[in-house]
């Protein structure tokens, strides 16, 4: 039951985002990245894990360490939209920006 309760949080924020970014784009691209997913996620990864400093430890150096390939992303998207590129160019290029800083990311933080 658990499992449906996150997946229908989960969803409601995406189909807000899209409705919001009808009328209001860049308020729609501010709420999809706000911590307001992140707290969600540390919420239930803390009820899993309950008392497990460790384990919280790790998600939230994770996640602030992996802002940075999330900006990657958003900076390719932004200049391959500029650029004129279609939607399905611009998401393969954010994601292999995305990727490869990701990879970066899991090697940095395992060392």
């Amino acid at each position: 039951m658990r499992l449906v309760i996150k997946l229908l949080i989960s969803l409601c924020i995406i189909v807000a985002c899209t409705l919001i970014a009808k009328k209001l784009p860049s308020m729609a691209g501010l709420i999809a990245v706000m911590p307001l997913t992140g707290a969600l996620v540390m919420i239930w990864v803390y009820m899993d894990n309950p008392a497990n400093a460790n384990v919280m430890i790790g998600y939230t150096k994770g996640a602030l360490w992996g802002i940075i390939p999330v900006i990657l992303f958003y900076i390719t998207a932004f200049f391959c939209f500029r650029s004129q590129l279609n939607l399905w160019v611009t998401l393969l290029s954010s994601f292999a920006v995305w990727t490869i800083a990701a990879f970066i990311h899991q090697y940095l933080l395992r060392t």
